[in-house]
């Protein structure tokens, strides 16, 4: 692996010719890695962003056996060489490559699917990579920090014929699927109201730049690369440590980190995979948002429901459903659930396998990119709202706000150099 301190322009740009070239890659790349097995049997994967819960979808991946993990990838070296560790130890052998720069391992042919679970921040960059250089992409929610880069995600995926699923795995889990099919099949009348929740209570996205510190050494921590397609700013550990999770430049806080479960279950519960809410209101001084669909449906993304991480709550005009993480499931008339049988509460283990299948299949996935994109815009145009301090009015066809100059520029971002949309 070569290992660089910086990337010059004209560097990332062969690294980007070589990962175009992949194009011409089938689905599923005959590779000789794997001894006496036949190659097309295994699902060449690559491993990025290696935390907490990069390690838990990694060992997801990892259980099946028509999986090969052949990289990993981080830009902190003790991550990448835990990463490392735990994938040569499940094979017997010494044969991970561990990468700095994810560039590198997408650019590799040998490898058919990445899976992405970085910081937010990186996840559209590395995604439309990913899907240039003809990989198949699992990638960790939200899929993106603003609407253009989803937008951009779900068009790089249909352009080169991926497969993505995006990390919401709720609609792989038994309580949140039997609650969305009661909305659907109209065992609950009509839909009027349904509830997501967020994260936290406040509604506060920091925007500053925190004071300098000592910058660790490349190998132990690639800066420049954390930043990804952010604005300079010095190294501070805070920014790494979880505070990121409440800056704006790099995530979009409360809404977006629960919001891509739960306003995704709402859009799928409502049939409304292909759209968003056309109007967006602050409720209160906590940033509760109500929102509007074309259709006078309500969606209301709050804090204080029950079960749980991550509940969902639907109203109709013959009954309701509440659920969550805890796998308790309750609906009125009770009998709705009574004689339902479902396995339930955090796993991605079924998540991950349905990306397998869509793998090898070429049949989309329960959440494709263009299905993600559209509620993770919901989550972005409610941040919007709460940043402009007043109401928005969201055209989902046009993809952009009615008459107002000022939200609409709050659709993208400014690249830093060398990365593109």
């Amino acid at each position: 692996m070569k290992s660089v301190k910086t990337l010059t322009r004209r560097a990332f740009l062969r690294q980007s010719t070589m990962a175009a070239g992949a194009l011409s890659v089938s689905p599923l790349v005959m590779s000789r890695a794997f001894g006496d097995a036949n190659p097309s049997d295994k699902i060449t994967v690559g491993a990025i962003g290696i935390a907490g819960r990069g390690r838990y979808i990694l060992n997801a991946f990892l259980q099946y056996s028509d999986v090969k993990v052949v990289a990993v990838c981080d830009v902190f070296a003790d991550r990448r060489n835990r990463a490392k560790q735990m994938v040569d130890e499940h094979y017997g052998n010494d044969d991970c490559a561990a990468y700095i720069d994810a560039r590198e391992l997408i650019a590799r042919p040998d490898i058919d699917a990445v899976m992405i679970a970085t910081g937010d921040n990186n996840h559209a960059p590395l995604s439309i990579l990913a899907a240039r250089a003809g990989k198949d992409i699992y990638c960790e929610k939200p899929m993106s920090v603003t609407i253009a880069e989803s937008r951009a995600v779900s068009d790089a995926v249909r352009h080169n014929g991926r497969i993505f699923q995006c990390g919401t795995q709720r609609r792989n889990v038994g309580n949140f699927v039997l609650a969305v099919e009661l909305a659907r099949s109209g065992a609950l009348g009509e839909i009027q109201t349904v509830y997501a929740e967020k994260a936290w209570p406040d509604s506060n996205i920091y925007y500053g730049v925190l004071p300098e510190e000592p910058l660790p050494p490349y190998e132990e921590m690639a800066w420049d690369l954390w930043l990804g397609p952010a604005a300079w700013r010095p190294y501070n550990l805070k920014y790494t440590t979880g505070f990121w999770r409440r800056h704006g430049d790099f995530s979009g806080s409360s809404i977006a980190e629960w919001g891509s479960h739960t306003v995704d279950l709402c859009q799928w519960a409502l049939n409304a995979d292909d759209t968003s809410p056309v109007h967006y209101r602050i409720m209160n001084e906590l940033g509760d948002i109500e929102a509007r669909y074309a259709n006078g449906a309500k969606l209301v993304i709050t804090k204080g429901l029950r079960f749980g991480s991550c509940p969902v709550r639907f109203e109709g005009t013959e009954g309701w459903v509440e659920t969550g993480d805890d796998n308790t499931i309750e609906t009125s008339p009770a009998s709705l659930a009574s004689d339902r049988h479902f396995s339930g509460g955090y796993p991605a283990d079924n998540h991950v396998r349905e990306f397998l299948n869509s793998v090898k299949s070429r049949q989309p996935t329960k959440s494709t990119a263009e299905t993600s994109h559209r509620s993770i815009t919901a989550c972005h145009c409610a941040n919007i709202a709460i940043k402009l301090k007043r109401e928005v009015t969201w055209d989902p066809v046009k993809e952009a706000f009615v008459n107002d100059d000022e939200a609409n520029r709050l659709r993208s971002r400014a690249y830093r150099e060398p990365w593109r949309m």
